[in-house]
């Protein structure tokens, strides 16, 4: 059995191989080997391989076999806190070394919910084309999303959720408040004076329209300000909350939006909001990437600009 040393791993007679330990942070930031060769350009079997001939030398286990993916052991968990840095700051040496002074860096990839990107973010990080900065923008889910982030396909994500997991390092991006709102046409007629006095029973009957069929933000809405489980059926789901201001603005029923998305709209009159909670429903956007991959600067860049401009949002 091998000896423990003083730093509380197992003694090995042999140094430890580099290349095992690049493969070994990233299977342990990544939480899979698939994902972690796909970061490294290695096949599978190779990252199984070089894990397997790691632990044989630790003589401990690194990681716990799971359907979906790995979990690191206590014993991998020291191990990573010993060796990221040192490697973090060699892998920066080693992409520099291997970027010409002409050769631009590579481009970012953004990806969050379609409705954040395009009111908020592509606006804002716009200026930054001028600085030979690439963006390659997707669109999607949070849960899908960080999913891909983990397997190496973004470099930044904006969630609408904090992300769980030591795989991921997230910052605080803005909070979107979520309104009630309808057409003055619709507003005449529910009288937002109802509203406040007789809560969702002034709503019964009028057609609700929604992002999707399980009416996920309308849900939390009615729970939070009146303290009661929405149900019933949406007159129009749209995957997209654009789709949904639009229809709203045309007559279609009532929605809850995020604020940002309808301002112009509420200032112009052009939608209603029906009713002004003291708390109104609020949640927190995070920017959101994996930690110690080769810096490009221009994900920093991109990643700075957005967490600025977010102050104002």
């Amino acid at each position: 059995m091998a000896h423990k040393e003083p730093n509380g791993l197992p003694g090995v007679g042999a140094p430890l191989d580099l290349s095992q330990l690049r493969t070994f942070l990233a299977v342990h930031r990544a939480g899979s080997f698939t994902a972690a060769a796909r970061l490294l350009g290695l096949s599978q079997p190779t990252v199984t391989m070089q894990m397997r001939a790691l632990e044989e030398q630790l003589g401990r286990e690194l990681f716990e076999r799971r359907p979906r993916g790995v979990v690191p052991t206590s014993v991998a968990d020291e191990l990573a806190a010993q060796v990221a840095a040192p490697l973090d700051a060699l892998a920066v040496v080693a992409d520099r070394g291997g970027s010409g002074p002409d050769q631009p860096p590579d481009p970012v990839h953004l990806a969050g919910p379609a409705e954040m990107l395009c009111t908020l973010a592509l606006p804002a990080l716009a200026p930054l084309t001028s600085q030979g900065v690439r963006l390659r923008v997707s669109t999607g889910l949070t849960d899908d999303l960080l999913e891909g982030l983990r397997g190496g396909h973004f470099d930044l994500v904006i969630a609408t959720s904090r992300p769980r997991g030591r795989t991921l390092t997230s910052v605080a991006l803005s909070d979107e408040e979520f309104v009630l709102v309808a057409s003055p046409e619709w507003a005449e007629r529910i009288g937002p004076a109802r509203v406040a006095a007789d809560g969702p029973a002034a709503l019964h009957g009028v057609p609700l329209v929604t992002y999707a069929e399980d009416l996920p933000i309308a849900r939390r809405y009615w729970r939070h300000v009146f303290g009661v489980r929405l149900s019933g059926q949406a007159a129009i789901t749209v995957p997209d909350l654009r789709g949904v201001l639009a229809a709203v603005v045309a007559g279609a029923g009532i929605s809850v939006l995020p604020r940002y998305l309808c301002l112009a709209e509420l200032a112009s009159g052009a939608l209603v909001q029906l009713l002004s909670p003291e708390d109104p429903p609020i949640n927190t956007a995070y920017v959101t990437r994996r930690p110690g991959i080769p810096e490009n600067p221009h994900v920093v860049l991109v990643q700075e600009r957005l967490l600025q401009a977010g102050r104002s949002w």
